[in-house]
């Protein structure tokens, strides 16, 4: 066990303290603020404060940013410390990691930086270009993974008798079900207008493979569940499926969530898989609609819905989570960049949700995913294989601090049409990467 000292007990610093020792390195801890307690105990312990003199202990200087509550501007100075970039750096000699690591897992996890004002996207969505760990040159590392190994390398030094669990890398391939099928399912009407479409844009061949799925005589292209779930099988691998369940618009264009076809697919999808709700673009506009939409997959499937992942990955804090855990989801996937592969909250594990407003630990588990299809081909222009090179490293990366590696994939990505020709191949590399232990 190992007991912490510090002046002040805040929820931030017991997050924070939680996350590194329980979640991460697997260990017991205890917080005081009693400096006799602290002083007279002979096991293993961490003084976090401005006093270095308490005895035999590891030291780590406070910034005191963990004692505040509320969001105010700030942008934490970076030094490179131990070959890692590291937030809140100290001059103190006696700190004996040389920065402050706390404050440091705590501003990265909690994205603090998200609260405050920044430059959005037409989606209005945080970009990863405006991140800290963007423009300081660390989005592909996995620093708190990193911060909490570097602790754990102290302590071990200083201390003899201190026991950490044993971590083991996983790998989660999930997929976004935005558009289930290219032709089924569609509906009389959205079919009719939809051919229509294409014999007004002289899309020939879209009108005799339409008319060719319609019979029977070829697969739906968008269909790649098959070729889906054989993977999984292969690797002895279960996956999260996400399927969208909102009413049509601009941005929300999945097939009838009411039509046989769709509720097909999602049963099928389910005896193999974890399933979950792809929160619409229009919830996010709309946080009413949330609840109309986890019921219908919930119709569909006769029971609870505890997984999500927002479409277009539209996530505003705290409102969006706040909103999922209103309507009893207990993980999220949404956590990660559109734009950029890597970590958007600098970790490479499963943490819970830390809202800044409230100042309180929630029930909420977010699950960082570091890599997405789209990311790699329509916003970074790589080819199939300049994104296996890329997929390769994050993989690496991920493996070093046994971590937990989550993809993102669409099925029409695997169709190998529309611009996807090469990128299955991309995929079972990905997958076989990936799972190989």
């Amino acid at each position: 066990m190992i007991l912490v000292y510090a002046p002040k007990v805040t929820s931030r610093l017991k997050y924070t303290l939680g996350l590194i020792f329980e979640t991460l390195l697997g260990t017991g801890w205890e917080l005081t603020s009693d400096k006799d307690a602290f002083f007279a105990y002979n096991g293993n312990k961490i003084n976090y404060s401005l006093d270095p003199s308490l005895g035999n202990e590891l030291f780590i200087r406070s910034f005191g940013f963990l004692e505040k509550r509320g969001v105010q501007p700030l942008i934490p100075e970076l030094k490179r410390i131990h070959d890692l970039p590291c937030l809140f750096p100290t001059e103190d000699k006696k700190c004996s990691i040389g920065f402050d690591v706390f404050s440091a897992v705590f501003f990265l996890v909690s994205r603090y930086e998200e609260y405050l004002p920044s430059h959005r996207d037409l989606h209005d969505r945080f970009l990863a270009e405006e991140s800290i760990a963007f423009n300081y040159g660390f989005l592909h590392l996995p620093l708190v993974d990193h911060y909490a190994l570097l602790i754990k390398k102290k302590l071990v030094s200083k201390f003899a008798n201190i026991d950490f669990a044993t971590r083991e890398y996983r790998f989660i391939p999930t997929y976004d079900i935005d558009v289930a099928y290219a032709y089924l399912g569609r509906g009389f009407f959205r079919g009719i207008g939809a051919t229509l479409r294409s014999l007004f844009n002289l899309h020939l061949v879209e009108i005799k493979e339409r008319a060719e799925v319609f019979f029977g005589k070829k697969k739906d292209p968008f269909d790649t569940y098959d070729f889906q779930l054989e993977i999984h099988k292969k690797f002895n691998l279960r996956a999260f499926y996400f399927f969208l369940c909102g009413d049509y618009g601009p941005f929300d264009r999945n097939i009838s969530v009411f039509s046989t076809v769709f509720h097909n697919l999602v049963k099928k999808i389910s005896d193999y898989a974890f399933t979950g709700i792809h929160p619409s673009y229009g919830s996010n506009q709309y946080p009413e609609k949330l609840s109309t939409e986890v019921a219908r997959l919930s119709n569909i499937l006769k029971r609870d819905i505890r997984f999500s992942r927002q479409h277009f990955l539209k996530m505003e804090l705290p409102d969006t989570y706040r909103n999922l855990i209103r309507n009893n989801i207990t993980n999220d996937f949404t956590m990660g960049y559109a734009t950029q592969p890597g970590f958007r909250a600098s970790i490479a594990s499963p943490f819970f949700f830390y809202d800044l407003q409230r100042e309180e630990i929630t029930s909420l588990k977010i699950f960082p995913f570091i890599v997405m299809d789209g990311t790699l081909r329509d916003y970074l222009g790589l080819n199939p294989g300049q994104a296996i090179e890329k997929i390769e490293k994050l993989i690496d990366t991920v493996r070093e601090v046994d971590g937990t590696f989550i993809s993102l994939w669409h099925n029409d990505s695997l169709s190998e049409c529309n611009g996807w020709e090469g990128w299955r191949q991309v995929y079972e590399y990905l997958v076989e990467r990936a799972a190989k232990k």
